[in-house]
């Protein structure tokens, strides 16, 4: 509609600096520039090398938006920026551009939460989120169930990673395969000529002793660990790893306790929507189990695109566009970046 407001939106909480304008839930504009490939050599994301590479991406990477957009700074409503959480010195590039662009172009300007950001995107592909919903949301950084039942006023925790970030855990699996940075892709790959029955590794926090103290909490560092001695015994006896079964082991046992506990946690509330977000959301088996899985139950899932699940800027323009729409107020022009801004909080 072209009365609904037009809601810019910045994300620079990792290695992607994205800028994304929506006018409701429609898409209008999303430019990335990714640094992934300059921290491929490390085997991971190098906080000083991410905010340098925001630096020089963030100004060109909004001209692009406005310019595919074909609007102005002018033409926005409210701009709309990822907080929290995040590597700090990647997120002040994003606050401070924001608190610029707002304050040059007299906007108001809405700090939000960077993982409610990956449930709103949803939204710019199915439509208004049903709630209540359950949202599953699983990254390099984040391993989380939530319960949405307001998702501008805040989110529920359920439950959470104990220890490593299922995105992680793929990365590090990646480097134990000699499979290249970002691993879970790759993984992905290879998995595909796998056989997932080939090797059984454990299931964390699914024992009975387990689910009674973290009912809806995940643990991938023992499959991590499992994963490197059984490739090193291996190795050990001189014998090849068949890195096809290894990959597509290991990502059953990953999706196997991600789908089993977010479909509990959809059974246990009543909650017929499951919303999965993140870039590990990205995967073809977790798209697939967990349809599969939720058929059966009744519940329906929602995953967007693989382009809207990993880090962009048209999930915090969807997050902003929702506040807006909610009446939610925006953040004063002195709103901080915070690393460990807490899930509870959806804005700043």
């Amino acid at each position: 509609m072209a009365d609904e407001p037009l809601i810019l939106g910045i994300e620079t909480s990792c290695d992607e600096t994205g800028v994304g304008i929506v006018r409701g839930h429609t898409l209008l504009a999303d430019a990335l520039a990714s640094s992934v490939q300059e921290h491929a050599r490390f085997g991971g994301v190098v906080p000083e090398v991410a905010s340098r590479a925001h630096l020089e991406a963030i100004v060109p990477t909004m001209d692009r938006a406005l310019a595919e957009a074909g609007v102005t700074i002018a033409d926005i409503d409210a701009i709309a920026v990822t907080a929290g959480p995040g590597l700090a010195g990647a997120l002040l590039v994003g606050v401070a551009a924001a608190k610029g662009y707002a304050l040059a172009a007299e906007k108001p300007v809405y700090g939000v939460n960077h993982l409610a950001a990956h449930v709103a995107v949803d939204a710019l592909e199915h439509g208004p989120l049903p709630q209540p919903a359950v949202a599953l949301l699983v990254s390099g950084g984040h391993s989380s169930l939530l319960l949405v039942d307001d998702l501008a006023r805040g989110v529920t925790p359920l439950g959470a990673t104990i220890d490593d970030a299922a995105g992680e855990a793929f990365d590090k699996v990646a480097r134990l395969l000699g499979l290249p940075f970002p691993g879970g892709p790759h993984i992905d790959r290879e998995a595909r000529a796998g056989d997932a029955a080939a090797i059984g590794f454990p299931r964390g926090l699914t024992a009975a002793r387990d689910l009674a103290a973290h009912r809806y909490d995940f643990s991938f560092s023992g499959l991590k660990t499992a994963v490197a001695r059984w490739v090193e015994a291996r190795e050990r006896a001189g014998e090849p790893v068949p890195v096809a079964d290894v990959a597509a082991s290991f990502q059953e046992a990953v999706c196997d306790v991600l789908t089993a506990k977010a479909l509990a946690a959809c059974q246990a509330h009543g909650v017929e929507t499951l919303v999965i977000g993140g870039g590990v959301a990205a995967n073809s088996r977790l798209r697939a189990l967990a349809e599969h899985r939720a058929a059966k139950l009744g519940v329906r899932v929602r995953v967007p695109r693989p382009g809207l699940c990993t880090d962009n800027g048209a999930m915090v323009a969807a997050l902003g566009s929702h506040l807006v729409a909610s009446g939610v107020a925006p953040s004063r022009l002195d709103l901080p970046a915070d690393s460990a801004l807490p899930l509870t909080t959806v804005s700043v």
